[in-house]
This record gives structure tokens, C-alpha cells and sequence, in this order.
């Protein structure tokens, strides 16, 4: 009896709800899950580019034209500008003095610490994790820490230099060339990891009968990482420094907070220099002109590696 008063109100109820949402497919759910999602990456990525793109054409400031549209058109002034501002070169100067050597130490060290963590020892899975936590801060967070260490007066790093090992103390925040060296140490300290990962990976992938074969040559050591380990690992390790360069060209944070782009401008890196000019200075046109100059020069870069990945690839090294 039970079972045919729930059948009966099955049907009363079900059928109904069924005929009401008939069209709800499994089409139509794609569509209503889809479509919102895309309307909202559009908008938070495609928009403010299109709209920053259209600034970089105008004379718009954000405290004197609150109405965008009385912005005035400017074309390519602002570019013209930017190309011929000395101060620009300066800022892509200081950018590059930061770039390549923190770069090149990350990808030395990071592919040189892979290699130690490629062999079978006690304790390797806890050293791997133990040197990955640099790169799970945040930048802000790794700032406000090395400057405690590297303050001139009380900063550890200073202590160890002076009262243990009886060496002058380093300026290592208020000299010019101390404070360039000082962020290039700590953006190394923090993003070695991420190329010794990548390394670490290229590295498991490496065909281990290769090896096996070329002990019964017997091969040296160095013959098997030229011949074997390099060209099969350097694609990946190309794609690290793509990545690489890209960050630490747009780096703000840890130089914000670390030396405020100070002394004087001897680390105002160009994402600094481009935020003194949009809220500083409050030149919205001229700042997004910037930003575009900027993504032109990121762009060619990464156009150079990608070529250099194919080209390795088209000679057969990569895996």
C-alpha cells in the first residue's frame, strides 16, 4: 500500500517538473556554466587591456580628467615621449643590472642543486621540501624579512659579519651598489627553488638506459652530462628562465618593500618607476604607455626563447 501512495505522488509530482524543464539539456547546462565564467575573464583580463590601450593615446590623468572622456587624444605622443626620456633608458638600465644576474645565479644554482637532489640519499624528500618553502612566500612577506636581516645596525647578516667572523659591516640597504646587490641575493634566495623543481623533473625523465649504456662504453662523467643529460634537460630549463625573466622584469613587491627603489634610484626597477608615474605623478596615459613598451620588451624575449626551445627541439635534444 505504501509503495503505491509514493508511486502515485511520483506522478503527480515529476511529471509536472519534468515537462516544466524539458529544455534544460545537457547543452543548454554547458551553456549556463560556461558563458558567465568566460563574461567574467573577459572582463577582469581582455577589458582593462583594451581600456589601458586606448589611455596610452590620451593625455588622461585621473585627478584632472575624473570624466574620461574629456581626456584629450594624443596619438603617439606618449610613446614618442617615453622612447626619448632619459629617465626610461635609466629604468631599463637598473632593470637589466637586476634581471641577468639574478637570473643567470637561479638558473646555475637551481640546476646545480638538481643535480645533487637527482641521487638516492637519506633525507632527500625532506631537503626537496625544505628547499622549496622560499617560493611558497610571498613576495611582502620575504621583503619584510630580509630587510630585518640586512639592516645596517641590528640586522643578523651584519652581526655574523662583525662579531664571528671579525669583517666590515655592509651597507647592505643604504649603498648604491649594495642595495642592487642586496635585491638580486634575496630574489635568488627566493626563486632558485622554482628552477631546481623544474630542473628536478627535466631530470626524472631522462631515459635511465641511456646511462646504463653509456657506463658499459664507459663514458665519463662529464661525457655523460654533455652528451646526455644537457641537451635532453636544457628545453626545460629554457622554459624556466622564459618564466623567470618575465617575473623579475615586472618585479614590484619584494623592491617596493625591500628598498622602496632607494637609495636614491638605484633599484627603481621600471615597475616601480611606472607606478610613481601613474599614482604618483598621477600620468595615467603616459603610465599605460609605459606598461605597453614594457610588454613589447617581454614579448620580444619570449619570442627569442620560444625560437631557441624549437630550435633545440628541430636538432632533437629536447625529450
Amino acid at each position: 500500500m505504501a509503495k503505491t501512495v509514493d508511486r502515485w505522488f511520483a506522478d503527480k509530482i515529476d511529471g509536472p517538473v519534468r515537462t516544466r524543464f524539458a529544455w534544460l539539456n545537457d547543452r543548454v547546462l554547458t551553456h549556463l556554466f560556461v558563458w558567465p565564467s568566460m563574461g567574467l575573464l573577459l572582463f577582469v583580463t581582455v577589458f582593462p587591456l583594451i581600456w589601458s590601450l586606448y589611455l596610452s593615446f590620451t593625455s588622461y590623468s585621473v585627478i584632472r580628467d575624473p570624466d574620461w572622456t574629456r581626456a584629450r587624444w594624443v596619438g603617439l605622443e606618449n610613446y614618442a615621449g617615453l622612447l626619448g626620456s632619459v629617465d626610461l633608458w635609466t629604468r631599463f638600465q637598473v632593470s637589466a643590472a637586476f634581471v641577468v644576474p639574478a637570473v643567470a645565479l637561479e638558473f646555475v644554482l637551481g640546476f646545480g642543486i638538481a643535480l645533487l637532489l637527482n641521487r638516492e640519499f637519506r633525507g632527500r624528500s625532506l631537503l626537496s621540501t625544505l628547499i622549496l618553502i622560499p617560493m611558497m612566500l610571498p613576495p611582502v612577506v620575504v621583503g619584510l624579512f630580509w630587510r630585518f636581516l640586512l639592516q645596517g645596525d641590528i640586522g643578523i647578516v651584519n652581526y655574523f659579519l662583525r662579531d664571528v667572523l671579525g669583517l666590515a659591516e655592509v651597507p647592505w640597504l643604504t649603498d648604491r651598489r649594495a642595495a642592487l646587490a642586496s635585491l638580486v641575493l634575496v630574489d635568488v634566495w627566493q626563486w632558485t627553488p622554482f628552477v631546481t623543481l623544474i630542473a628536478m623533473a627535466g631530470l626524472s625523465a631522462v631515459p635511465r638506459y641511456l646511462y646504463e649504456a653509456a657506463e658499459v662504453d664507459r663514458a665519463s662523467t662529464w661525457f655523460r652530462f654533455r652528451h646526455i643529460t644537457l641537451p635532453l634537460v636544457l628545453p626545460l630549463l629554457i622554459i624556466a628562465i622564459l618564466f623567470r625573466l618575465m617575473d623579475a622584469y615586472r618585479l614590484f613587491e619584494l623592491a617596493w618593500v625591500l628598498t622602496g627603489g632607494g637609495p636614491g634610484e638605484a633599484t627603481k626597477v621600471l615597475p616601480i618607476h611606472l607606478y610613481k608615474v601613474a599614482f604618483g605623478d598621477f600620468r595615467t596615459g603616459v603610465a599605460s604607455a609605459m606598461g605597453y613598451l614594457m610588454l613589447v620588451v617581454i614579448v620580444a624575449l619570449a619570442n627569442l626563447l620560444i625560437r631557441a626551445i624549437r630550435r633545440l627541439r628541430g636538432e632533437g635534444y629536447a625529450p
